[in-house]
């Protein structure tokens, strides 16, 4: 993928708005989610690694 450059007098600029307290809400509740997730997988991932009886 290449850059995009931008025409003369022409600007590409965006201006985001401010997420609403609902929408902060489920972004919250989402990143709770993953996080929760990853976590959990890395406790397995971390007992399947350790040798017994070696």
């Amino acid at each position: 993928m290449g850059l995009i450059k931008e025409p003369k007098n022409v600007d590409f600029t965006g201006q985001s708005e401010p997420w609403t307290e609902e929408e902060l809400k489920d972004f919250r509740k989402l990143m709770s989610e993953l996080k929760a997730k990853t976590a959990k997988r890395k406790i397995q991932s971390s007992k399947k690694k350790r040798k017994v009886g070696a």
